[in-house]
């Protein structure tokens, strides 16, 4: 297992067995050009439904997807096969070349299909890729790598898809950063978005026709509230609901820590976990997220604060795929995703065994039946409210962003641009193509002390 930490305004990666180069903040980007795509025919203009889901995810995403030089395929050819498949895509996706608006009469968000296009800037930096530093950690100077949304420009003029391909980098290397709304997609549809841009690029058809019918996670009329949903909060009438970006810094100063564990460590884990039966049955699955989760969530929950409290409840929050509860199809394009939840007292965290975090966590993703799924939907019906946890683990680790086959190869390393939030700990893969391509990434940040115990605990909890 090898850490890295942070210090400064030049960062510096460090592991428990050598360290790397520092990392170059500033990546002195030259926008060069941008431009409106649109699609290459006239597309219906036509109101969007957006679930329930979607609703609250109204802030952008952004991601970085970085790729080697290729010979046949210089930054230039790139930019201008990227053009023509964006274009093309914006006819399936007609709701990327829309705008996101709030309808007056039924005060929910909705896309505008209006066919004004989506964004696509061309930008080069002074660098190599080789000189930027690692790509795993999390530099905050990738934030050039993605075109901002325009937050001076009014909502329903802002694009929701931008492309800023081609930050190229002097060895021919370049880097498509990717930002789009998070109404647009959840990680699995833009998976599949990325798949057929790059099989477009390549001159081919789709390789998934998406389906873009969101009324297929419309709440029920009436709406029918089955379950009690303590991983929910609800906002009082006449209080606006907050922008629940992950993105978002927190006022005062977070250090953040990147912790590796290999593949060995998490058979470790699995191990430690399957060692805890003392005889009986379980319903604990353990699986890789599984025990990274219940590992990351006991040291997560007995590092919070000051005061230790022994009968504090810590709650944990994670993403599940709901398009095989609700027998929706694979392709659908949207957010059909909701928020499973563990919650146990810190005594109960700290003395159990963690084939019983394990549990809990397998227990909170079971608890995700049709049923359920379809409770929240309608929850979100009759509430205004947002994911109630002590913290969200947002697992990017696979996703497969990186397995995507453009005409001019898989991205070295795709990423999410990271802002640091205290409540949320991120996981990701390591580089495709490494020594270990099982390993995972945990990316927390927290106050100084917080921090330490959470790395006392990290290590010591992994023996």
């Amino acid at each position: 297992m090898k850490s890295y930490n942070t210090m400064g305004s030049v960062y510096q990666a460090h592991t428990s067995k050598s360290s790397t180069p520092n990392i170059i903040v500033d990546l002195k980007v030259i926008i060069h050009e941008t431009v409106t795509i649109l699609p290459p025919q006239q597309t219906e203009k036509r109101s969007m439904f957006l679930s329930n889901i979607d609703q609250v995810l109204n802030f952008n995403v952004e991601t970085v997807h970085f790729f080697v030089a290729h010979p046949e395929f210089p930054p230039e050819s790139v930019a201008e096969k990227l053009k023509s498949a964006l274009s093309k895509a914006l006819v399936p996706y007609d709701f990327l070349a829309g705008r996101l608006r709030l309808n007056p009469e039924s005060q929910r968000f909705e896309f505008d299909c209006n066919g004004a296009g989506a964004q696509f800037v061309v930008g080069s930096s002074e660098f190599e890729l080789g000189e930027i530093g690692d790509l795993v950690y999390p530099n905050p100077g990738f934030r050039q790598l993605v075109q901002k949304s325009y937050d001076d420009v009014a909502m329903h003029d802002r694009p929701v898809c931008i492309l800023q391909q081609l930050t190229s980098f002097k060895c021919g290397g370049f880097a498509l950063g990717v930002a789009t709304n998070h109404a647009t997609f959840d990680g699995i549809s833009f998976k599949t978005f990325l798949e057929n841009l790059a099989s477009l690029a390549a001159g081919k058809p789709l390789a998934t026709v998406p389906c873009n019918d969101r009324y297929l996670l419309a709440a029920r009329s009436p709406p029918q509230i089955q379950f009690d949903h303590p991983e929910l909060v609800k906002i009082p009438t006449g209080v606006d609901l907050p922008k629940p970006t992950v993105f978002d810094c927190p006022e005062g100063q977070l250090n953040f820590k990147i912790f590796n564990l290999t593949s060995n460590d998490i058979a470790r884990l699995k191990k430690k976990a399957k060692d805890g039966w003392s005889g009986g049955s379980s319903n604990a699955k353990i699986t890789g997220f599984n025990v990274v989760a219940a590992h990351v969530w006991r040291c997560k929950a007995l590092s919070s604060g000051s005061d230790y409290d022994p009968e504090r409840v810590s709650t944990v929050l994670y993403a599940v795929d709901i398009r095989s509860r609700l027998n929706l199809p694979s392709s659908l394009a949207g957010n059909a995703v909701l928020s499973a939840y563990a919650s146990a007292r810190c005594k109960e965290i700290e003395e159990a065994p963690l084939v019983k975090l394990v549990e809990l966590v397998t227990q909170g993703t079971n608890r995700m039946t049709g049923e359920y799924a379809q409770s929240v939907i309608d929850w979100g019906e009759v509430n205004k409210g947002f994911p109630n946890g002590e913290f969200l683990i947002s697992s990017w680790w696979r996703l497969g962003f990186a397995d995507v086959e453009y005409p001019w190869g898989k991205p070295r390393y795709s990423c999410p641009v990271v802002y640091h939030r205290k409540d949320i700990i991120l996981l990701f893969p390591d580089i495709v193509g490494s020594s270990d391509n099982n390993e995972v990434n945990v990316l927390v940040a927290l106050p100084s002390k917080e921090m330490e115990k959470f790395e006392v605990l990290f290590h010591k909890l992994l023996a």
